[in-house]
């Protein structure tokens, strides 16, 4: 069973296209990344999953329902990290999982989430009191009640020190280890490549790519950064190196070049920069990260125009006057 599913969907808002003719599917059990520059779509994808805007066009079907027909079940199966979470002040972090709890119809106790998010001690405190951090680890024990079939996780490193961007990326990893299905938008590339089996990239409302991280990179071109440090990196070595056929770029330090290009002309680059006259003393190559395939793929779209960002502020807007928001119902 697939875990969401989006076929042909359009939302649009008026005189703005939001998101066009998305087709998306994340499979049961997997943990997928969803990527694009601000403006992109993905608040109104994720609005759209979780039923907080309707699609103009297309069909939206999650843990196997139509999310327009049986939202309220789906959100019983479903835990959500909202961008932007905000607490109530004057409630504790034990009455915030315990609203969740009751929100969803369970019987269980609070503690064991308090404790897997490391508030145990501090869930009598008026959540008012907590750090940013503290409130984004209240907002993931909310979304983990009741052991979800799927996760939303949107922007869940937000705020979190690197001890808990550590516990965060355990949890999400012990969550795919249960079977759980994970959708994952982050800002935070590092942690998207970490812990997702494949990543969606979205750009003005349209998915441009979608694949593993191996997958993107080969789809890119496989280009590589090579380092290579030499005894010295005078003109002429770097003039040498760059006329080697498949050198797209070289950075020169005092002693390093680092040199973009195509991972089969490698041993020319180095012989080109010995002919030249250094004395290579070290190399190695380095893959594209995550950041550098995302840049590729959303180059000259990393500023969103006025209309995307008008259709983002829309479905916000939208969200917000809906009677079931997902900090409401799920935490």
């Amino acid at each position: 069973m697939t875990a969401i599913e989006l076929r042909g969907v359009t939302k649009e808002f008026p005189g703005v296209t939001a998101v066009s003719d998305l087709d998306l599917t994340v499979e049961e059990g997997e943990v997928y990344g969803f990527l694009g520059p601000n403006g992109a779509g993905k608040s109104t994808t994720i609005d759209m999953v979780l039923d907080l805007v309707r699609p103009t066009e297309g069909t939206v079907t999650v843990l196997g329902r139509d999310a327009t027909v049986d939202s309220v079940e789906i959100r019983r199966q479903t835990g959500v990290l909202p961008d932007g979470f905000s607490v109530y002040d004057r409630l504790s972090g034990r009455k915030h999982v315990e609203f969740a709890i009751e929100s969803k119809g369970l019987d269980v106790e609070p503690d064991p989430v308090l404790d897997r998010v490391g508030l145990l001690e501090d869930a009598d405190r008026t959540a008012g009191g907590y750090s940013k951090g503290m409130q984004q680890r209240l907002a993931l024990a909310m979304a983990l009640v009741g052991d979800p079939d799927l996760l939303i996780l949107d922007e869940p490193s937000s705020g979190l020190d690197p001890a808990g961007v550590k516990d965060m990326r355990e949890i999400v990893s012990a969550e795919a280890d249960r079977g759980t299905t994970v959708f994952f938008s982050s800002h935070v590339l590092a942690q998207v490549e970490a812990v997702c089996d494949r990543v969606g990239i979205l750009r003005a409302g349209e998915l441009v790519a979608e694949d593993s991280i191996e997958g993107l990179r080969a789809a890119v071109g496989g280009e590589e950064t090579l380092e290579v440090t030499v005894d010295d990196a005078t003109d002429p070595v770097v003039d040498a190196v760059r006329a080697v056929a498949g050198v797209s770029a070289v950075d020169a330090d005092t002693d390093t070049l680092a040199v973009s290009c195509e991972p089969d002309v490698k041993t020319q680059v180095i012989a080109a920069a010995e002919d030249a006259g250094a004395v290579v003393d070290d190399f190695h190559t380095t893959e594209a990260s995550l950041e550098d395939l995302f840049l590729a793929y959303t180059e000259g779209e990393t500023t969103p125009d006025e209309d995307s960002e008008a259709a983002e502020a829309t479905a916000d807007d939208t969200a917000e006057g809906s009677p079931a928001r997902p900090e409401e119902v799920d935490g």
